[in-house]
């Protein structure tokens, strides 16, 4: 017997080696932007850039590799976008904390993550969520990285009095912005073009032929390289330089969060130990805490429902294992030097393209490794190139709504919130809470939709919202 089908079990889950090494690269391809804007984001706190790189790659490494080995489950876990930047602008920028001391409070809250999931306390959360909240969640889901690769891709921009408006194609902005979102469009049709022709890898097909294009737009100078406006060359560089900066950089990092001497507190003054005791540094921790916990549920939910990943009773097998992964994950970024380290939604990619096992997060995981020696490959995909394939998968997890029963309003409209609330204020955490705060209100009469374990819930979303 081979050694991956007793570890994986490819078997009994209908899969095939090549079928998760395929879908374990379009997972990885997925969520490979984080390797380029995680930097970007906590290189604002004053950190080492290319370590920040360094950092990023071995957490995703860890966490997925874990993932792969505890709970066998096809999901990809990296630094998490949005955690990043509450750790950058509120924790570092506006409440004024030196960002080893916000790492410092990455590691105690992966602690106390895994300290609740060995408990089961996560596990039971998972499992008491109604099923129409975890339809909506594949929805939510779905719409919410459509929404990430839309401006990703700059096929919308930021506008003042609408919030989002189409991408101005311009004179002054098509050879940056404007053939981005030109190429990204493109790169929807070809690869719903593949998907609808049934072609094996469509999704990665669309991701290679998209960078080409590009590639062959900048070449002929119709891409400009603007590295100032986060336009950068779509050719990989392979210098020196490039290789070498993200490991001296990482040396700088590696551990920083236990440097007590470089702990300060501009506003408060505190520095050292004094810190760990203060009422600010519990709020810090329960708002890391609070918020990747029910990113992670969320994300978990929404990325397995309508798969066979999930029994028919909306209970996910092995998922306390999925649960630690993540917990330890989150424990080892903080050491490594990078922001919390969660499940990512963009995992849907490549269990849409058949990832069962596994399997597929092992090859994601040896693919974060390799991004260490291969950085300049990774690094130079565009951010359109991969948008096409998160559209395409963003259509196939909103399909999952089509199980919402619309004509029971009770549950609808708690489901209805959950997916507008996930795209609306942009996180997976929020648009949850207001799916589970709206359902037990709505639901406090009927004693078979309502439990103690939902109005605890309902009770932490409402304090977070007030004090957090």
């Amino acid at each position: 017997m081979h050694w991956t089908e007793r570890l994986f079990k490819l078997k009994e889950n209908g899969s095939t080696i090549n079928r998760e090494v395929y879908s374990g690269l379009v997972s990885f391809l997925a969520v490979s932007y984080i390797l380029a804007v995680n930097p970007a984001i906590l290189g604002e706190t004053g950190m080492n850039q290319p370590g920040v790189l360094c950092a990023t790659a071995l957490a995703g490494f860890v966490g997925t590799m874990l993932m792969a080995l505890m709970a066998n489950y096809p999901l990809v876990l990296a630094p998490a976008m949005g955690l990043n930047a509450f750790f950058t602008y509120t924790v570092v920028k506006t409440m004024g904390y030196s960002w080893q001391f916000a790492l410092f409070a990455v590691v105690i809250e992966g602690i106390v993550f895994f300290l609740l999931s060995v408990s089961s306390i996560r596990e039971k959360i998972i499992t008491v969520i109604p099923m129409p909240l975890k339809y909506a969640m594949g929805a939510g889901i779905g719409m919410f990285i459509t929404l990430i690769a839309f401006k990703s891709a700059h096929i919308t921009q930021d506008h003042p009095e609408t919030l989002l408006a189409l991408q101005n194609f311009t004179k002054e902005t098509f050879p940056t912005a404007g053939i981005s979102a030109v190429l990204a469009l493109f790169g929807v049709l070809v690869t719903a073009y593949l998907f609808c022709k049934k072609v094996p890898g469509s999704l990665l097909f669309g991701i290679l032929i998209t960078w080409i294009a590009g590639m062959i737009c900048q070449a002929a100078d119709v891409y400009h390289v603007t590295p100032e406006a986060g336009f950068y060359s779509l050719f990989p560089n392979f210098s020196k330089e490039t290789f070498l900066a993200p490991l001296y950089g990482f040396r700088e990092l590696f551990g920083s969060a236990f440097r007590t001497d470089e702990w300060f507190n501009s506003l408060s003054g505190k520095s050292g130990w004094q810190l760990f005791f203060s009422l600010d540094f519990i709020v810090v921790c329960l708002a890391f805490l609070f918020t990747d916990f029910f990113d992670t549920v969320g994300t978990i939910n929404g990325a397995v429902v309508n798969t066979p990943l999930m029994e028919k009773d909306g209970t996910i097998p092995r998922i306390k294992g999925a649960l630690l992964a993540d917990s330890i994950a989150t424990f080892a970024g903080g050491v490594f030097g990078t922001s919390t380290t969660t499940t990512f939604a963009e995992s849907a990619a490549g269990i849409n393209a058949g990832a069962r096992t596994g399997l597929a997060a092992m090859t994601a995981a040896m693919l974060f490794l390799v991004s260490l020696v291969a950085a300049p490959i990774f690094m130079a995909i565009p951010g359109f190139a991969t948008a096409p394939a998160l559209i395409i998968v963003g259509f196939l997890m909103v399909k999952a709504g089509k199980n919402i029963d619309l004509e029971d309003i009770s549950a609808a409209i708690p489901a209805y919130l959950l997916v507008v609330g996930t795209v609306f204020t942009y996180s997976v955490s929020d648009g949850l809470g207001l799916g589970i705060i709206s359902w037990t209100l709505l639901n406090f009469r009927d004693k078979k939709r309502s439990n103690l374990l939902l109005w605890v819930l309902t009770l932490l979303f409402i304090l977070k919202y007030v004090y957090l």
